[in-house]
């Protein structure tokens, strides 16, 4: 049994199918079911007897500790998050609620449950925490791409709450020797990716014939990485990752945000004139 946080929204729900298309080992997902997550991307499985969705918040234990003693995971991944830089700027709040907060909770529940098992299941049991290469700051055209031991420097609310939750993930390691992993992704795409996010936007904007809005002058450097390569990795990771590592996912695929808009013009055959 593979519990997965976050299950409806763009990535959980992509681990999720991509899971069941070659194995059968049951998962069971938790969702708060916020703007993000949307029930609709799991539809097709529902009535599946190796899947349960169980409606839920991260930072509320008494459920979270009932559903871990019930259900017995030998893993855990967490996608649940708040994730969207604009909103972080507008809101900061919310994402430290949810980012920071929801994650120490979460992680007592799981530390708790954790210790309550038999030495031959601790050994076995991972908890992979989903994390993001925003954590380390923007690139340079002239710099490498990220690595592991970079320093941490976030550059907006939504990365300094995840950098927040990465730190409290490998100081439960270090101090209780909990068996925790952190993944840094570069920016996913793909099915079920909400539409506020540049490509889906860009793409419904150019349909709607509506403006494309473009952040600052759009030279931020994005590597952007497909979603099931993103699951693909994750899956090597649970299996083969070792407790207390970082493991950076990307797909050297860098592209400034403005080249990437441009695209969609040319895919689309869209003039581009003055300002996008």
């Amino acid at each position: 049994m593979i519990l997965v946080t976050g299950g409806a929204g763009f990535i959980g729900s992509n681990f999720i199918h991509n899971w069941f298309s070659h194995s059968e080992e049951p998962i069971i997902t938790i969702d708060k079911l916020t703007y993000a997550g949307n029930l609709g991307n799991l539809e097709n499985l529902k009535g599946k007897s190796n899947f349960k969705f169980v409606k839920a918040d991260i930072s509320n234990k008494e459920t979270i500790k009932k559903l871990l003693k019930d259900e017995k995971p030998r893993a855990v991944i967490n996608f649940a998050a708040e994730s969207h830089v604009d909103r972080s700027i507008l809101s900061p709040r919310p994402f430290f609620e949810t980012n920071v907060m929801g994650t120490l909770d979460f992680l007592d529940s799981c530390k708790e449950y954790w210790e309550e098992m038999l030495e031959s299941e601790k050994k076995e049991f991972v908890f992979l925490h989903i994390s993001t290469d925003e954590v380390y700051g923007s690139l340079k055209k002239a710099e490498g791409s990220f690595v592991e031991e970079n320093k941490l420097k976030p550059n907006s609310p939504y990365a300094a709450s995840k950098a927040s939750s990465d730190h409290i993930v490998r100081s439960y390691y270090k101090t209780y020797n909990f068996p925790s992993i952190i993944s840094n992704c570069s920016n996913n795409f793909g099915p079920f990716q909400y539409p506020e996010k540049l490509i889906p936007l860009t793409i419904l904007n150019l349909i709607l014939g509506k403006k494309v809005p473009v952040y600052g002058d759009g030279k931020q450097i994005r590597d952007w990485l497909y979603v099931t390569d993103h699951c693909l990795a994750l899956e090597l990771i649970l299996e083969k990752g070792k407790a207390g590592q970082v493991y950076n996912v990307g797909a050297n695929n860098e592209r400034e945000n403005i080249d990437v808009i441009k695209a969609g013009f040319i895919k689309n055959k869209v003039k581009v004139k003055g300002n996008i």
